[in-house]
C-alpha cells in the first residue's frame, strides 16, 4: 500500500515537469512572437492560451501547459527585459551584442535567465537542461551549447 504514494508522486512530477517543458517552448515562442512583431505579453499570452496551449493546429498537437507559470515567464521577461538583457550582454564575448544573437535564441536565454533569476523553486540544472532541451527543438548546429554555457555562466553569478 506504501508503494503507491511514491509512484503517484513520481507520475504528478513528471505531469508537471511535462506541462512546465511545454510552458517554456510556449514562453520561447511568443517572446519571439512579441520581438517580431512589437506586440505586449498580454495580447501574446491571451493568443497562445485561447489557440495554441493544448490545441491541435494543422494536424499538430501542442502539448499542454501549465498556463500560471507560462504567462509569469512571458510577463516576468517583459517586466524585466532591461535587467535580463544586461546580464545576456554581460557573459557574451568581446566583440558580440545582443542583437548577433539570433532572435529565437535570445527568447531562449532570456526565458532562461528569467528563471534563474525569478523561480528559486526551480533547480539550476533543471532550468539550465531545460533550455538546452528548447535550443535543440529549434537548431541542429551549436546554439544549444551556446545557451548551455550562457545560462552556466549566468547561474554562477544570479544564484551564488
Amino acid at each position: 500500500m506504501t508503494d503507491k504514494a511514491p509512484s503517484s508522486q513520481k507520475s504528478a512530477s513528471k505531469k508537471t515537469a511535462g506541462t512546465r517543458s511545454a510552458s517554456r517552448l510556449g514562453a520561447v515562442q511568443a517572446l519571439y512572437q512579441m520581438e517580431m512583431n512589437d506586440v505586449f505579453a498580454r495580447s501574446v499570452i491571451e493568443e497562445f492560451m485561447d489557440h495554441r496551449l493544448g490545441m491541435v493546429i494543422e494536424g499538430d498537437e501542442y502539448a499542454s501547459a501549465d498556463t500560471a507559470f507560462f504567462a509569469d515567464l512571458v510577463k516576468g521577461v517583459e517586466a524585466r527585459l532591461e535587467e535580463i538583457d544586461a546580464h545576456i550582454v554581460s557573459s557574451l564575448s568581446e566583440n558580440w551584442t545582443l542583437e548577433r544573437v539570433e532572435p529565437v535564441a535570445r527568447g531562449i536565454l532570456r526565458a532562461g535567465v528569467y528563471e534563474l533569476m525569478a523561480r528559486p523553486d526551480v533547480p539550476t540544472s533543471v532550468i539550465i537542461n531545460e533550455y538546452v532541451d528548447v535550443a535543440k527543438a529549434f537548431f541542429d548546429d551549436s546554439k544549444p551549447g551556446f545557451v548551455n554555457g550562457v545560462l552556466d555562466k549566468l547561474a554562477k553569478i544570479i544564484r551564488r
